[in-house]
């Protein structure tokens, strides 16, 4: 992929992010090494790969956590060179953490407006920010008290308040790192048919999602593409359909064998 690309997608329709040749090194080691890829709106990207592959830190550097040591960003068409979490947040790209998605002694709604608080004066105006956060909640189909504890929800419920916090401040691309680790059958299925429905009905063309996750079955079950990485590298890019999930845990096995016997 080629900034020459990049101009020739602007003319027919701009994507929703565009990685150009991103690296990140710890040391001498590239954590990120030559990755290029593009989202289109609309689309759930799953990233997956074995330990180390480099998920995690190109999920880092699409959310303004690390800056790429070389290449480029493109967001909604535009080059974007975040300088933290918070300017990357407020271009439209939020990600979510299973174990720090929400503070556990905070209400709800409070975690909602987290940075983004309403002030009546300069006091917090949390009758409104709890009729928003309700209103909002409801909409997406979560029925959830916005004054209870968020440390008292359940895990699931907990991966769904925290998407749609992401959402209501206009997000455009979700990252989810782990979204399913942790949780039951049933909470990971609920998690995983919430991120379907509001990117392809309620959100439909105007957002994305990248779910990263070592269980390629979950991500297959709604991704449009699959994105495999190995050792920084992304090795393979699919449209769910053209291969299945099985035969992409063998290839995933199959080159972690012979890197191991080289």
């Amino acid at each position: 992929m080629t900034v020459d690309y990049i101009n020739n997608e602007k003319q027919k329709g701009k994507p929703l992010l565009v990685a150009d040749h991103l690296y990140k090194y710890y040391g001498d080691f590239p954590a990120v090494n030559d990755v290029s890829f593009r989202i289109d709106y609309g689309e759930i990207i799953g990233l997956v790969g074995d330990n180390g592959a480099g998920k995690s830190t190109l999920l880092k550097l699409l959310a303004g956590y690390h800056k790429p040591d070389k290449g480029s960003l493109y967001f909604k068409g535009e080059k974007v060179n975040f300088k933290s979490p918070y300017d990357a947040r407020i271009s439209g790209i939020e990600i979510v953490y299973q174990d720090l998605a929400l503070i556990s002694t905070m209400p709800i709604y409070r975690n909602i407006y987290l940075s983004f608080e309403k002030k009546k004066g300069i006091f917090l105006d949390k009758k409104r920010m709890k009729q928003e956060s309700e209103k909002f909640l409801k909409s997406l189909g979560i029925k959830v008290d916005p004054d209870k504890l968020a440390g008292e929800l359940s895990g699931g419920q907990r991966q769904l308040v925290a998407i749609a916090r992401a959402l209501m401040f206009n997000a455009s691309l979700i990252l989810l790192d782990e979204p399913t680790s942790a949780l039951s059958v049933y909470e990971a299925n609920e998690v995983l048919n919430f991120v379907k429905r509001v990117i392809n009905e309620t959100y439909k063309d105007n957002a994305s999602a990248i779910i990263v996750s070592h269980n390629i079955y979950h991500v297959y079950s709604i991704a449009t593409r699959i994105l495999v990485m190995d050792q920084g590298k992304l090795v393979l890019d699919v449209k769910r359909g053209d291969m299945g999930p099985t035969e992409m845990e063998e290839y995933i096995v199959k080159i972690t064998r012979e890197r191991a016997v080289h």
